[in-house]
């Protein structure tokens, strides 16, 4: 793999696979503190003395400034170069966790979380643009194979591994493991990874005509994801569209973003290159990942949320349900690498894997309140195993037909695809299941009267209580047909994937 063949390749003289190792730790990192921060949550709260309903702004602060600078990580690379870019953005990462752990309000916690997401808003859309500039076509698949490794080890090991950090030691180790590991991101990517001539020549070029900065853009992709992020994630407990926050946010949204878009089209250094939807493949690609997001992503909360809930499982408990299938899809990622393109084309195995999906999210709404341990983790499992053949697939063939010099920009909006569908899948079931699980206890209660069968001496708390568990019980299988239905719907648009390249990978995998 030559240089000429790769001109925009961060390996240099070096092995690929050994950048590509480099600049997972990053997003282990990222990836493995959210899950963490979300089982520690109310320890966290509780020590700070916030309300349940105050402690989630520690999770809303991240996600908004997380929205607001994956769209534009692309052109920042541009400006900054790609190198300089990555590297700052671990460090604020880091050095927020730190700063994370050592808050005594919650006002100070939330600052930097708003930090802390600002450095992880870089961090994956750089890491793709790495991986699809230093690999050839070819050999993407296996490469995303590595980095979707990263990505699924992570959340397989963050609740067990959280659970036990707050139990044994306390909430601030949540944060304070970030250290070291970023540490030594830092040290492995200012020795390995390298800004290819090419892309010095590429950002030389720009500085010399002159940088026209995209100020209104920018603006508007805060006030557009900002605004969209905050509705989402306060929609349910703020009383939907009646919550004058919830109104004017969807409104701040709607606008900014219909203008962002008109804008960016014509804006000649666009700080978010919506131009990139025009490319066919490209834009299926993308509706795909949404739809991923709304659909497996929304699943993983889904199914500790239902153990906790009505299981009576603790934190560490649900968040086991989940390591099977862990376990399972980094096996299956290898595999996933080395079919993909080789074997069977990515419109095929995407195709396919949607309709599992969708037979998954039909098996978890046949489950009961006798359900057992290990039924849920298999129901989770069914679940998982089509992750590999979605997420690969869809990152290798996203980026054919995208110039090399836009890679950068086409991994930012493919990511905040993904992150959009799960944010939007996530403020849905909770919505939804606040007012199914209404439905259900209204209709369920219409039966009992001291006329069907329950006599005076009927122990009211008690039925009650079995009236609400039932319930429950039913909207979470409501949940999970709907996601199985959006699996479905979605599933044909992956018939217009493009075809990659046939070719055994390079030794040395």
């Amino acid at each position: 793999m030559a240089d000429e063949a790769l001109p925009y390749s961060a390996a240099g003289s070096r092995s690929p696979w050994l950048i590509a190792m480099a600049v997972s730790i990053a997003t282990f990192m990222e990836v493995l503190d959210t899950t963490i921060a979300n089982v520690a949550l109310r320890h966290i709260a509780g020590s700070l003395g916030a309300s349940q309903d105050q402690s989630t702004y520690i999770l809303t602060s991240y996600l908004v400034s997380n929205a607001i600078v994956v769209p534009i990580s692309g052109w920042l690379t541009t400006m900054i170069g790609r190198k300089r870019f990555y590297m700052i953005c671990v460090s604020i990462f880091t050095l927020s966790s730190v700063l994370c752990a050592t808050s005594t309000s919650l006002s100070q916690i939330v600052f930097w979380r708003v930090l802390q997401g600002i450095g992880g808003g870089g961090l994956a859309p750089v890491e793709q643009s790495i991986f699809a500039d230093s690999f050839p076509i070819r050999m993407r698949p296996q490469a995303f194979a590595l980095y979707g490794f990263t990505i699924v080890l992570a959340p397989a090991i963050g609740p067990v591994l959280g659970g036990w950090l707050t139990d044994a030691l306390s909430w601030h180790w949540v944060f304070l493991i970030n250290l070291p590991v970023g540490l030594l991101s830092l040290g492995l990517v200012s020795w390995l990874v390298t800004d290819s001539p090419a892309l010095k020549r590429d950002r030389a070029t720009m500085l010399k005509r002159g940088v026209k900065v995209d100020y209104i853009g920018f603006a508007l992709v805060v006030l557009g994801f900002g605004a969209l992020q905050i509705m989402l994630d306060r929609y349910e407990p703020a009383g939907g569209f009646d919550s004058p926050l919830v109104l004017t946010c969807s409104i701040v949204a709607l606008v900014a973003l219909s203008v962002l878009v008109v804008w960016e089209i014509y804006h000649p250094q666009p700080v978010m290159n919506v131009r990139l939807f025009r490319h066919r493949a490209f834009a299926a690609c993308c509706i795909l990942m949404l739809a991923v997001g709304f659909t497996l992503i929304t699943a993983t909360q889904l199914l500790p949320q239902l153990a906790q809930s009505l299981m009576g499982y603790d934190a560490t408990t649900a968040g086991l349900t989940l390591g099977l299938a862990g376990g399972i899809t980094i096996v299956l990622m290898p595999v996933a690498g080395a079919v993909t393109g080789r074997l069977i084309q990515p419109r095929v195995l995407v195709f396919v894997a949607f309709l599992g999906t969708a037979y998954a999210m039909w098996y978890a709404s046949s489950l009961n309140l006798n359900v057992t341990f290990w039924q849920l983790s298999f129901s989770r499992v069914l679940q998982a195993i089509w992750l590999p053949f979605l997420f690969i697939p869809l990152s290798s063939a996203g980026l054919v037909g995208i110039p090399p010099a836009r890679n950068g920009d086409a991994a930012a909006l493919m990511n905040l695809m993904r992150n959009l569908g799960g944010s939007v899948g996530v403020s849905y079931i909770t919505t939804l299941l606040a007012w199914r699980s209404q439905f259900h206890t209204a209709r369920l209660g219409e039966h009992l009267t001291a006329y069907n069968g329950f006599g005076y001496g009927t122990n009211l708390s008690l039925l009650a209580h079995r009236v609400f568990m039932q319930a429950q019980m039913m909207t979470y299988l409501d949940l999970f047909r709907v996601l199985g239905v959006a699996a479905l719907l979605v599933a044909p648009v992956a018939l217009v994937l493009p075809k990659l390249p046939k070719g055994m990978a390079a030794t040395g995998h």
